[in-house]
Formats: C-alpha cells, sequence, structure tokens
C-alpha cells in the first residue's frame, strides 16, 4: 500500500482536494503498475485513546513484515 502514497502525490499534482468526492475521483483515476486501487470511503470515528492488551498487539506485530533496508519506514502488514 505503502507505494501508492507516492505515486497519489504524484498523479494528483498539488490539486486542491476540497472535498471527499474529489479526493476520491482523483484516487480511483491514478494507475500503479498498470493497476487502479481499491478506493473506499470510511466514515468511521476512531476513539482517541484506545490501546490493545499485549496479547492483541502481539497478533498485529506477527503479521508485520519490516524491510531489513528500511525498517522504520517500510513495512508489509499480511492480511490475516
Amino acid at each position: 500500500m505503502e507505494p501508492y502514497w507516492g505515486i497519489w502525490e504524484q498523479h494528483w499534482n498539488g490539486a486542491q482536494l476540497v472535498d471527499t468526492a474529489t479526493m476520491l475521483a482523483w484516487a480511483k483515476s491514478m494507475t500503479w503498475k498498470g493497476s487502479h486501487p481499491m478506493v473506499k470511503l470510511s466514515r468511521r470515528l476512531y476513539r482517541k485513546g484506545v490501546s490493545l492488551s499485549r496479547k492483541a498487539m502481539r497478533k498485529i506485530e506477527a503479521r508485520l513484515e519490516r524491510n531489513p533496508l528500511l525498517p522504520k519506514w517500510d513495512i508489509l502488514i499480511r492480511p490475516t
């Protein structure tokens, strides 16, 4: 997913993303390596201050694969 952000930034090239419809249209119109991203608007509100138990966090961390060359910046999240 991470490579899409850079490509998307280049694609919209400073266009004013004034509302969600404009943002979604730009996101849907871009391509990366010949494929379009799946774009979905989420209106879900996230509560602040929520934390996971250590057991729950271990399950999530087990799905993370860090690039040894960029361990802080490049993380692949494997689906469940």
